[in-house]
């Protein structure tokens, strides 16, 4: 048997909504949380449910409380929920929040809210961070295409003469990754022959990227991945390894972390070495700001932090980057395999007989340590070594390394050391590598050994007054030569706007003869025309010469340089011109030494199939788009705000150069467009993957519009309001004035229903063929239906 419910059973809960109601929202009922059943509830406590604003910051949700003579107290479980610290003495079944030392508790009942202050040593809050440097991975996109860049140069002296073509193609698409091959052309002719020519294959390479897991695939000609304290050797094989540049907006260098606190919200100002690296709001409690390493060496931070009183706080913090080390956990590796290249640009399949193996592998220890380790192997030979680097805090950066080898049953080994230390004004480095025994590698198989003395320091500083000053030492010998010792000095200084001077001694210790010095003077007459004047004297001989130029603007236009010279008594000069525009660059010049003159001319630029057309380009070394508006000519485009062009008589615009795994920010005006185009999206981001384009569409429709003016059978026009259907269609519009409506979906042959006060009307009407824009049609009478 159902049973009914009693008017009595509502009582409770109507006395509980109204005890918990804002006074302020009248006949508003809330819905009440279950309460808390571990707290006692006795004659003279009031349990409450409040919203809590802690340290002026508001709290998500509702919280149980209890009103006892006026005075706020709440349970241990509510005070650790709102982030409170108790000691062992205070863990009662409940506490007086006014008698918590340093807490001020204000409640308030209209509002159902409690409002505390509470001391950061009371409270365990979770530490805020700030400008973390983002992790999310762009998706790249490759749409099908190829890529030829080329690079022609050619020169003639009397009946002598040389031509040369460097070519590179590359294939991309979809998940395909690319696939590039690079050749060089000769032609040349010596006095009195005929002329003669080869072709040199250089590189073939099939590369696949994974951008997810950071790791590149390459197959086909390459280097072998190397430490600061090993030798690359270029080689044809399969390598797959670590590439950073696949996550771009990663940081893999440890961030300077600043670390603070706020009782209250607060603004946040960080600067470093006087400039402004961020601005931005903390909520009450700790906070961890980091930044960018803008800077490499030692640096003065400062932290600005201005509570919500407006007091205002400063913190200064010393701190130390280094490029050189790896954030903590993150590890960087390759892998290579296949056989060392030989005659490289003199032979097309010019490889070494014995197979070779090279790994390396760095690892952050922590943000202060960066392991490493190298191996290779083949022909007989095995070396293994390994090394780190250390953060000395803000003494600088050490790195030591030591490395094993064998060959044929004789062994070596190789030291290195180096020291780093700079503040932006003042810098040193120092380093040495030695080697003991037979001491090889996989490079000195095929090339050199490794030079047995290797040893650098530099010492520099700058400032305003005297300019840069750098003095640097360089010990170097290989076996069975005698060492050679180098002492230099260079200094450079900017005199205003427009003055430049720079003069360098490089001096061999081992042979007083053997001294260069140089001095150079230059001088800007407005931002793009300079002269520059130059003396050297190597050795015994002494040169002079005074250039003046105006170089190719990097956007395009024209260029042009003049130069003459005198070597030992002996005088020439040169004159060349420049041009780069959107298809290529072409330069050409004359030049006369001695009484023996020549002249040359180069031209370089690129071809891109993609999308079904082709375009003309300058040359392309990485990625790029091909911007697409639907056959729409005549549109402007802008890269990251700034115009770059518009699009051709096909609708099509090809934009170059993009920044490969990164998004690009490309976007049209759809102001300089037709009055009857519909544009999808105007903003697009454009991710293309490296040495790949993209295709790009702004999706664009052409409309046939029209203002419509609508009268009635008598001439008057319809209603302000009445509703208008294009039958045939979901278009629909209102009357303005003057029975005046829009649409912009018009077909050949239309017709209208418009609802009327007394009724609805129909009015037909063909749109003109020779319409342009927007097309003003009528007046259009409108039959009622009754009357048709």
């Amino acid at each position: 048997m159902k049973r009914k419910n009693s008017p009595c059973r509502w009582l409770p809960l109507l006395a509980s909504a109204l005890l918990y109601a804002d006074p302020a929202e009248a006949g508003t009922i809330l819905a009440q949380p279950v309460p808390d059943r571990s707290e006692p509830t006795t004659d003279s406590a009031m349990p409450l449910y409040l919203e809590v604003v802690l340290n002026r910051t508001p709290l998500a949700g509702l919280y149980p409380f209890f009103l006892i003579d006026g005075r706020l107290h709440a349970s241990v479980e509510t005070l650790r929920r709102l982030g409170f610290e108790l000691s062992a003495h205070e863990a009662e079944e409940r506490l007086d929040l006014a008698a918590i030392a340093g807490v001020a508790v204000s409640y308030e009942p209209n509002l159902q809210r409690a409002s505390i202050d509470a001391p950061l040593d009371r409270l365990s809050l979770a530490t805020t961070v700030l400008n973390a440097p983002a992790t999310d991975i762009p998706r790249a996109s490759a749409s099908p295409g190829l890529l030829l860049n080329y690079d022609l140069y050619a020169s003639h002296d009397g009946d002598a003469g040389t031509a040369t073509a460097f070519a590179e193609l590359r294939a991309f698409g979809g998940r395909a990754g690319v696939f590039s091959q690079t050749a060089v052309t000769r032609a040349y002719r010596a006095q009195g022959q005929s002329w003669r020519g080869e072709s040199v294959r250089l590189d073939s390479r099939w590369q696949q990227s994974f951008p997810e897991s950071m790791l590149t695939l390459s197959v086909g000609d390459t280097f072998s991945g190397y430490l600061n304290w090993t030798r690359p050797v270029r080689m044809g094989g399969v390598q797959l390894g670590r590439n950073f540049g696949l996550q771009p907006y990663r940081i893999t260098a440890p961030l300077p972390a600043f670390l603070g606190e706020a009782s209250v919200p607060s603004a946040v100002e960080l600067y470093v070495n006087g400039m402004k690296q961020y601005s931005g709001q903390v909520p009450a409690g700790p906070f961890q700001l980091t930044t960018l390493p803008s800077i490499s060496g030692a640096g003065s931070a400062q932290l600005v932090v201005t509570d919500a009183y407006g007091r205002v706080s400063t913190i200064d913090f010393p701190f130390y980057a280094a490029q050189q080390l790896l954030a903590q956990g993150l590890s960087d590796w390759s892998a290579s395999i296949g056989m060392v290249r030989e005659d490289y640009g003199l032979r097309s399949f010019s490889y070494a007989g014995d197979p070779v193996a090279s790994g390396n592998f760095r690892y952050g220890i922590n943000d202060r340590w960066t392991l490493e380790t190298h191996a290779e192997t083949g022909g007989g030979l095995s070396n293994a070594g390994a090394g780190s680097v250390w953060l000395l805090g803000l003494a600088g950066v050490a790195s030591a390394s030591a490395t094993r080898s064998r060959l044929d049953g004789d062994g070596g080994w190789q030291y290195a050391l180096a020291y780093q230390w700079n503040n932006g004004r003042f810098n040193i480095a120092l380093d040495t590598q030695r080697t003991r025994g037979a001491y090889r590698d996989i490079a000195s198989l095929y090339g050199l050994r490794p030079a047995r003395i290797s040893e650098r320091a530099l010492v520099g500083m700058n400032g305003p007054r005297f300019g840069s000053l750098g003095l640097s030492y360089l010990r170097l010998a290989y076996p069975d030569q005698a060492p050679a010792r180098y002492a230099s000095a260079f200094w450079s200084r900017s005199f205003g706007n427009r003055w430049y001077a720079s003069l360098s001694l490089n001096q061999n210790l081992d042979d007083n003869r053997d001294r260069n010095a140089y001095l150079g003077l230059a001088y800007s007459f407005d931002s793009r025309t300079s002269v520059n004047a130059s003396l050297q004297r190597n050795g015994d001989r002494h040169s002079a010469s005074v250039d003046v130029s105006r170089p190719v603007p990097g956007d395009g236009g024209f260029g042009w340089r003049a130069q003459l010279r005198n070597d030992d008594g002996r005088s020439g000069g040169l004159a060349e011109v420049g041009w780069l525009g959107d298809h290529g660059r072409l330069n050409a010049g004359a030049a006369s030494f001695s009484g023996n003159g020549y002249g040359y001319a180069s031209a370089s630029g690129g071809l891109v199939l993609m999308g079904g057309q082709a375009f003309a380009s300058r040359n392309i070394s990485d990625a790029f788009a091909v911007v697409s508006t639907d056959g729409v000519p005549g549109v402007p485009v802008k890269l990251e705000n700034r115009s770059i062009g518009a699009t051709d008589a096909r609708g099509m615009l090809l934009v170059t150069p993009l920044n490969a795994w990164q998004r690009n920010k490309l976007s049209i005006d759809p102001m300089d467009l037709p009055a009857n185009m519909r544009v999808g999206q105007v903003e697009l981001l454009a991710t293309p993957s490296d040495r790949a384009g993209s295709l790009v569409h702004f999706a664009m429709t052409p409309v046939r519009a029209a203002v419509l003016v609508l009268v009635d059978e008598a001439g008057r026009p319809l209603p302000l309001g009445s509703q208008v259907t294009l039958l045939g269609s979901d278009l629909e519009a209102w009357v303005g004035h003057d029975g005046e409506t829009y649409l912009d979906a018009l077909q050949d042959r239309n017709t209208l229903q418009v609802r009327l006060p007394a009724g609805s009307c129909r009015a037909r009407f063909d749109y003109p063929a020779s319409a342009e824009g927007i097309a003003r049609i009528g007046p259009l009478p409108c039959l009622m239906e009754s009357a048709r």
